[in-house]
Order: structure tokens, then C-alpha cells, then sequence
């Protein structure tokens, strides 16, 4: 039985490499990763789908700013929904999805967020539990809903900021830390253990 995944990314690709990696060794459960999606042209994410041989396609998203143009948003649709996807996972996707989007794929979207939420959500929420100073933040993962980093919670991971911990130190370590986490709920989804 397959679980299909899409992958929506803006950076460099890490998350969606952790799970890649995770499909290649047999550790992603049901899932199947049919294609990397970026509305960054040159993002990293997508020069995974060579590696990987998926597809992998810039989406133009029309607008500069947090949202895509609403054109962009029909065309996000179209072509997420071609992959007959059970699951579109935001891996360091960085727009804020409107009602339309999230409605399409209703129950079916998760999020990879880099702090414990409900604290620190938005774009920065490493920096900003660094700089509020907590001894212990993390990530989780959650399901999209139009409340901005408000979804229900899936899954967390907790990551200690130590006295000598800087910001690049402690973004490292979170990184990490998503990378165990992400794949980790995608195959607990897939396989319908959450």
C-alpha cells in the first residue's frame, strides 16, 4: 500500500533530504515521495530531485511577500493535486498558505516548525527562543490550519540551549533534531500509527 508524499520547500532542502534518505533506507513507512515542490527558483531542495530521480519543479508563486499570487495559489493546487498526494508536507516551505490552499488538501498538511510551539511561532522562531532565552526549546511538527503555526500538534522533539550554545550553534542542533523528527512522523502517518 503506498502513501504518496509531495514535498513543499524554499531552502536548502535538508528536511526533504532527511526524508529522502529515510524512503531510500526502507524507514519511511508507506510513504512514497512523488515530487519536490519550491517557489525558489534556485532553491537547493530541487537539485534533490536529480539525486533522488523525482521530480522536482519550481512553481512560480506570483507575488513577492509571505502569500502566493492567487493564481499561483489555483496553480499550487493543480499541481500538488496531479500527484494524488495523502500527505504535502511543508519542509522549510516559507509562504503562508491561504484558506483555499489549505481546504484542497484539508487534514493532509503538516508542518515542520523550528521551536516548541505554541511558543515562538512565525519565521524565526530559533532565534527568537534564543534571544527570549528558555533553557529548552525544539520543533514540531503540526497539521496546517489557517491559524499561522496554530495547527493541532502531531509530535515535538525538545532541544536544551546550553551556556555556551550561540544561535548557529543552537540552529545546528535543531536542525539535527527536525531531521529525526520529521521522517519519524511521516512514517508513523503513513504506516497509521498517529
Amino acid at each position: 500500500m503506498s502513501y504518496p508524499i509531495v514535498i513543499l520547500g524554499s531552502g536548502g532542502g535538508s528536511n526533504a533530504a532527511a526524508l529522502l534518505q529515510a524512503q531510500a533506507a526502507n524507514t519511511l513507512g508507506q510513504a512514497t515521495i512523488k515530487a519536490l515542490i519550491s517557489d525558489v527558483e534556485d532553491a537547493g531542495i530541487l537539485r534533490l530531485g536529480d539525486s533522488f530521480a523525482l521530480p522536482a519543479i519550481y512553481e512560480d508563486p506570483g507575488a513577492v511577500g509571505a502569500r502566493l499570487s492567487t493564481a499561483a495559489n489555483s496553480a499550487y493546487i493543480e499541481r500538488i493535486q496531479s500527484f494524488k498526494p495523502e500527505l504535502v508536507v511543508l519542509a522549510g516551505f516559507m509562504r503562508i498558505l491561504s484558506e483555499s490552499f489549505i481546504h484542497a488538501f484539508e487534514g493532509k498538511i503538516i508542518n515542520l516548525h523550528p521551536s516548541l510551539l505554541p511558543s515562538f511561532k512565525g519565521a524565526q522562531g530559533i532565534r527568537d527562543a534564543y534571544e527570549y532565552g528558555v533553557k529548552v526549546t525544539g520543533c514540531s511538527v503540526h497539521w496546517v490550519t489557517p491559524a499561522l503555526d496554530g495547527g493541532p500538534i502531531i509530535d515535538q522533539m525538545s532541544v536544551r540551549i546550553d551556556p555556551t550554545d550561540t544561535l548557529e550553534s543552537l540552529e545546528q542542533k535543531i536542525h539535527a533534531t527536525e531531521h529525526q523528527l520529521l521522517p519519524d512522523v511521516v512514517a508513523r502517518l503513513s504506516n497509521a500509527k498517529l
